[in-house]
């Protein structure tokens, strides 16, 4: 056993999704306790629509995918603010009108294309070995882009996510920093497309929030916990998919799962 688990290190694309994933993980988890908290947790499977629309109208047109779908998510995010500030349209259903108008503009893109032979469903349900060394280095680029903007930020992400109205009161510039989190929400919704999928990115986003709140009550205690728990359910995930030769999007949807049902009973224990 130990001995499988030390070869799957030797394979390249292992260790690309490890970098990567976990990088990716670390990212999603941090922004996803303040999307968790404002509300906005669905954001990040609406981007991923939006963003599987723009891969697969990248793939037509014989592009780099993430060259095209990084712009055109962000870009998405800006919008959806934009859609959900007005009270006639609220933030729910501005998720599904751009999400799902986007995704049937990419499916339709490739119907067009005639003979065309591209596998779709690594894009949906995800591939570690989506990843091109091209893709890895801009990945790696990014997300410490995002952890750095991420840590700067940081007391500014805290005030909008808690009393908008205060902050505003206080001077902080709400509307600035509302776009830097769809930002960079964007840009960590792509790049973990490759690897988890269209369907299951949001996952990412979720269920470490949820789980750390479980247990952990400050703003600051959530956001470590959280960010550790999901580089722990990445990679044990990416072992699990290794091993059991299933899907890695899949498995590390499992992962977080199981650690949000003992993340529960945990606190269902203290409770008592």
């Amino acid at each position: 056993m130990a001995a499988s688990f030390i070869s799957m290190f030797s394979y390249d694309f292992i260790l690309r999704a490890l970098v990567v994933g976990t990088l990716v993980s670390l990212c999603a988890a941090l922004l996803g306790v303040s999307l968790v908290l404002k509300r906005y947790s669905m954001i990040g499977d609406g981007l991923s629509h939006v963003g599987f629309g723009a891969i697969a109208i990248a793939m037509v047109m014989n592009v780099s995918p993430l060259y095209v779908a990084i712009p055109v998510v962000v870009l998405a995010a800006f919008l959806l603010l934009r859609v959900s500030s007005n009270s006639k349209i609220h933030g729910d259903a501005a998720i599904a009108m751009i999400s799902t108008g986007m995704l049937a503009f990419g499916v339709f893109a490739i119907s067009l294309k005639s003979g065309m032979n591209v596998d779709m469903s690594s894009f949906m349900f995800g591939s570690i070995l989506a990843m091109d060394k091209g893709d890895v280095m801009l990945s790696i680029v990014l997300s410490l882009l995002v952890l750095l903007l991420f840590i700067v930020f940081y007391p500014r992400i805290f005030a909008v996510t808690f009393d908008e109205e205060f902050a505003k009161a206080t001077g902080v510039k709400v509307e600035l920093y509302n776009g830097l989190i769809a930002f960079l929400s964007a840009i960590t919704i792509v790049l973990g497309m490759r690897m988890m999928g269209a369907l299951l990115i949001s996952s990412l986003v979720i269920f470490p929030p949820l789980s750390a709140m479980q247990v952990f009550k400050t703003f600051r205690q959530v956001v470590v916990s959280s960010a550790v728990l999901s580089v722990i359910c990445f990679v044990a995930g990416l072992v699990l998919s290794y091993v059991a030769a299933a899907p890695t999007g899949a498995s590390v949807v499992l992962m977080n799962v199981a650690a949000f049902v003992i993340c529960f009973l945990i606190r269902t224990g203290m409770q008592r």
